[in-house]
């Protein structure tokens, strides 16, 4: 009996969420297609902090694969773009999604979901820094 119960609570929670999973993937596409990559060259300035700040929130609201973010990435790095916001704009890219917030949010919870974005979007913008650092002290 209390498997049948869990399987229809399931059924019902995959119901709610399918919609509003079809708009994050659209609206995915949507920023992804929207934004040229010569603009990213443009924002950024070779400063370490501020480029990996910068690659971060790009990443955060560009969310996607990693596949992908490992061809935007090395495009990027193609066009002049510095590798401390290539690096950020790659781990946000694929840990900090803002997009997907909502569908997180009805998954797991608001306060877990908000926290878990605020630490992967700290965390891409330390390590984007130390991945540099340790880079050049040993290159």
């Amino acid at each position: 009996m209390k498997f049948k119960k869990a399987l229809e609570q399931t059924y019902n929670n995959f119901k709610r969420a399918i919609p509003i999973l079809f708009g994050v993937l659209i609206l995915i596409s949507i920023v992804t297609i929207s934004i040229p990559g010569e603009y990213y060259k443009k924002i950024f300035s070779g400063n370490l902090f501020f480029d990996s700040i910068i690659g971060t929130a790009i990443g955060s609201i560009a969310a996607g694969n990693p596949i992908t973010s490992y061809v935007i990435g090395g495009e990027l790095l193609a066009e002049g773009v510095s590798l401390v916001a290539v690096t950020a704009f790659i781990l946000s890219w694929v840990t900090v999604g803002m997009v997907q917030l909502p569908a997180e949010i009805l998954m797991l919870g608001k306060r877990f979901a908000i926290t878990r974005n605020i630490l992967a979007f700290i965390s891409a913008i330390i390590i984007s820094i130390l991945t540099v650092l340790t880079l050049r002290i040993f290159s």
